[in-house]
């Protein structure tokens, strides 16, 4: 009754079961991979979040608007004041413009009297620019270039954790694969014996045989099915591990069916990589200390402007406009005010403190970025050189697979004809399969050499995470 319920569903779904019956490709896997692996979808989180912080640091920049009042409510006097004002910060310098309002009403104290305004008040706009200290650099600037700078950062790591994810997966799906390959190479030697064992029961039956013979093929039969059973735990502890890249698109992981294997030793093919010598120009982790020198860099030129005098020049023009007020017609005409603030900081130890720090940081981070240039160069080279040793060895296991094939089909011909021996034969038979076998973890390897050398020359492309 299951069954039946199972085929009238393939029936009246077609589409998803031809889907779950066509081969599982790698870049199906890679596809799936690159859009739900948890690690890379947390990567991807950790960049919006700098994106966030860098957003907070613009905040440094934003026009404020601010309004004061004060009214006298008792005493001898009844003044009024209102005043509101708009203050823009510069982005190219560490001063600021404003622009402001006031207006007041009633009388005011003597030591109050810069209070009064003509009736429609008083409209007035200023400046402020830093000439010595702040003038190139400033903490709000800076503070927002290493924001920006940390989202960078954010992305190259998210890219090495996506290569890393890619990778592992390329080597999850070639594990699958190989593994359900030398499941049909220990299959398909079961089936030669089994098929025998009717043969030799008819021959023992008649007489031609000994008995021995019969129990010699159960022995190596128990023995191939063990083989067997090994081989389907490996596949199903393969399908394990590659569900956790291979996932649907709510994310969720999928058990791979065994029915989806490749039908050939091309699934083992692997990524293209590149191997491009420029390796390490193109990693986002180096990118990612590059950057973080850029980092302390700007941040050695704040500490280095914190030990520059200040001297800071501030210009204003104020009107007040309509009938006189309280105070007199001495402020009906255009005013305007230029002034400045000069500081020299005499004991800045807190700043050369911090020049010191950011010079040491530079120079670790120069020091660990050459380390990692100089790795990753060897690192390329070894695996090329792996790669080519095992693409040596894969050719060899080739010849070695086709000419143990061809004496396995002649020991199986004489055998058959009455002139082979028994022994023999499955020697002959099980040298084969060895040799298919080993075929495969050859090719295996070479798979994952060049999913390596693809992981070490971060080829997006061959990743499939640039498709």
């Amino acid at each position: 009754m299951t069954r039946f319920f199972a085929a009238l569903l393939m029936l009246l779904s077609p589409v998803a079961a031809i889907a779950q019956a066509a081969p599982l490709t790698l870049d199906e896997v890679l596809g799936a991979s690159a859009r739900s692996a948890p690690q890379i979808v947390e990567a991807l989180a950790r960049v919006r979040q700098a994106e966030g912080r860098s957003l907070s640091a613009d905040g440094a920049f934003d026009t404020v608007f601010d309004v004061d009042g004060k009214s006298r409510v008792a005493g001898y006097y009844d003044g009024t004041v209102v005043e509101s004002r708009v203050t823009r910060p510069l982005t190219t310098n560490g001063g600021y413009v404003y622009g402001g309002y006031r207006a007041s009403r009633g009388t005011f104290p003597v030591y109050e009297d810069q209070a009064y305004t003509n009736r429609l008040g008083e409209a007035k706009v200023g400046a402020l620019f830093a000439l010595l200290r702040d003038r190139v650099v400033d903490e709000r600037r800076t503070r927002r270039s290493v924001a920006g700078a940390d989202i960078d950062v954010a992305r190259f790591e998210a890219q090495m954790v996506a290569i890393g994810v890619q990778r592992r997966a390329v080597d999850a799906y070639q594990a699958w694969v190989a593994a359900g390959l030398r499941l049909r190479a220990y299959r398909d030697l079961l089936d030669l014996a089994e098929r025998r064992r009717g043969a030799i029961g008819r021959l023992v039956t008649l007489g031609a045989r000994p008995e021995i013979l019969l129990t010699e093929n159960d022995q190596n039969l128990v023995r191939r099915r063990a083989l067997v059973v090994r081989a389907e735990q490996d596949i199903a502890t393969a399908a394990n591990t590659l569900s956790l890249y291979l996932r649907d698109d709510a994310g969720a992981p999928l058990l791979v069916s065994p029915d989806r294997l490749p039908a050939d030793m091309s699934a083992l093919a692997g990524v293209a990589p590149t191997g491009s010598s420029a390796a390490a120009v193109t990693r986002p982790d180096y990118r990612a200390i590059l950057t973080r020198i850029d980092q302390s860099t700007a941040r050695l030129m704040l500490a280095e402007n914190d030990l520059s005098p200040r001297l800071d020049l501030r210009g204003e023009v104020g009107k007040d406009v309509g009938p006189v007020g309280l105070g007199g017609p001495n402020r009906t005409p255009l005013e305007a005010a230029v002034g400045f603030r000069f500081s020299v900081p005499l004991q800045n130890r807190a700043a050369k403190g911090r020049v010191a720090e950011a010079r040491a940081e530079i120079d670790a981070l120069a020091q660990r970025s050459r380390f990692l240039r100089d790795q990753i160069a060897i690192e390329v080279e070894g695996i090329v050189i792996a790669v080519g040793a095992t693409e040596r060895l894969a050719g060899i296991a080739e010849e070695e697979r086709s000419l143990a094939d061809r004496l396995a089909v002649a020991e199986r011909r004489r055998f058959e004809l009455g002139s082979g021996d028994f022994f023999l034969v499955n020697q002959r038979e099980e040298t084969a399969t060895d040799a298919r076998v080993r075929l495969i973890d050859a090719q295996a390897r070479i798979a994952s050499a060049r999913a390596e050398l693809a992981a070490a020359t971060a080829d997006r492309v061959a990743l499939g995470l640039d498709r």
